[in-house]
């Protein structure tokens, strides 16, 4: 498929209809306002979704802080970190491009309940453990597979619905909106989280999230929804996934971009894994500063993600994209030798907005050139890589800060990711002109 533009040009109006003029108007290029910023808000169903999902993610931030900091206090061991992330991951390897298939075959509002659902009662199920002191890191461990397989189906499906809740002409915007959503509860859940976990304990932040998932179920059941065709299928589900490679091999821009979105997963996350164990034995303190690190990586995603919904039109989203990818692993090997509190929130919040820009370039060009009958499955193609990658990528980095320490483990990855980033930039030079 073609490469569709969302760089505005010179637009031409057809001839008035009273017939007085054969010659056409021009305008001029539009200037950037901050109108596009929140374009997508202008769709009720859309708005539904997004103050439904900041909720709902506030809470699952505010459990993942806590559950985090929680299980390094069960076992003091970074590794551990990386045995929960892993947890999550390994569904992802085996359910994620089913969830692909699923969420091209049938309503993807109706995934998306039954799978806010089942996180929900997986958030009350560790909050009962915690009040009642039965918990143990294997617990921690099991839930985080639920919730797994639980995200395998859900990703994919909410990707693709953005598609059914804005005009195509927004959709780019809406994407970006929603990164921005995800990052303010980024920056709000962790700091709420800190401060719960210090004065209540952890049980509370679990409870919380448990209830927060009310908001987004609640918000599906008000949408009033365009009816969606689905065109009966007879083909196997491995047919349907072969398929998806199958067009996925002849997209090789997509794919270009879906191995940035690997490497960013496997090695640029896992510094997030590392924040409690950061937290205490790098800075020498505690639950609250766990709070404060996450929270100030979502600070950063949350106003570089605020720019791109403001500029995404105006831009050409493979240049960035791929300095993008040169500009973090810089960001790491900062971070990695830097001591100083205050400026580690100051790196954090850039590592945060290249981070999220990275993810939104990545998203919002893959979902502009994407034919839709495809659109579930290749989303779930660019879900895996960060479901089932992520998880490694905590595996790999828990493993190296156990035996050489944290700031160690994060200049490995800075390594590795700089050269991939040179790498892309010398090999690929197609991909700055995506857009």
């Amino acid at each position: 498929m073609d490469n569709i533009s969302h760089e505005p040009e010179i637009i031409t109006i057809a001839p008035s209809s009273n017939g007085e003029s054969n010659n056409f108007k021009s305008l001029q290029k539009p200037k950037i306002s901050i109108r596009q910023t929140f374009a997508a808000l202008k769709y009720s169903n859309y708005r539904l979704w997004f103050w439904g999902q900041m909720i709902s993610l506030v809470g699952s931030w505010m459990q993942t802080t806590a559950q985090a900091f929680f299980i390094f206090e069960l076992t003091h061991s970074p590794a551990f970190l990386g045995y929960v992330g892993f947890a999550t991951g390994i569904p992802a390897w085996l359910f994620s491009l089913y969830g692909g298939v699923v969420a091209d075959r049938i309503s993807r509002r109706k995934i998306l309940v039954y799978t806010q659902i089942g996180m929900m009662f997986l958030a009350f199920i560790l909050a009962a453990l915690t009040f009642t002191n039965l918990i143990q890191p294997w617990h921690i461990i099991l839930l985080a597979f639920g919730s797994g397989i639980a995200n395998s189906f859900d990703a994919p499906a909410r990707h693709a619905f953005v598609n059914e809740l804005v005009d195509k002409e927004d959709l780019v915007n809406g994407i970006a909106l929603n990164s921005t959503m995800f990052n303010t509860a980024t920056a709000i859940g962790p700091a709420i989280a800190g401060i719960v976990y210090a004065i209540f304990g952890p049980a509370w932040c679990f409870s919380i999230n448990g209830i927060s998932f009310l908001a987004v179920l609640y918000n599906l059941y008000k949408m009033k929804l365009k009816p969606v065709v689905k065109k009966k299928n007879d083909n196997s589900v491995l047919k349907e996934i072969r398929e998806g490679f199958g067009y996925l091999k002849s997209q090789k821009n997509i794919m270009a971009i879906l191995l940035i979105t690997t490497m960013l997963s496997a090695f640029g996350m896992g510094l997030v894994t590392l924040f409690p164990a950061w937290a205490v034995k790098i800075f020498h303190g505690d639950a609250t500063t766990n709070g404060f690190l996450q929270s100030a990586r979502g600070v950063g995603a949350v106003l570089f993600a605020l720019i791109i919904a403001t500029i995404n039109r105006y831009i050409v989203r493979g240049k960035y994209l791929a300095i993008s990818t040169i500009a973090l692993p810089i960001l790491l090997f900062a971070f990695s030798f830097n001591r100083s509190f205050v400026l580690s929130l100051a790196l954090l919040v850039l590592l945060g907005g290249v981070i999220i820009t990275l993810y939104n370039l990545a998203n919002g060009l893959i979902q502009t050139i994407v034919d839709e009958k495809f659109r579930g499955r290749v989303l779930s193609f660019y879900t895996f890589t960060f479901f089932a990658l992520y998880p490694l990528g905590a595996l790999w980095i828990g493993t190296l800060a156990e035996y050489f320490g944290s700031p160690i483990a994060v200049m490995i990855n800075a390594i590795i990711l700089l050269i991939f980033g040179i790498a892309i930039w010398i090999l690929n030079p197609s991909l700055r002109q995506i857009n």
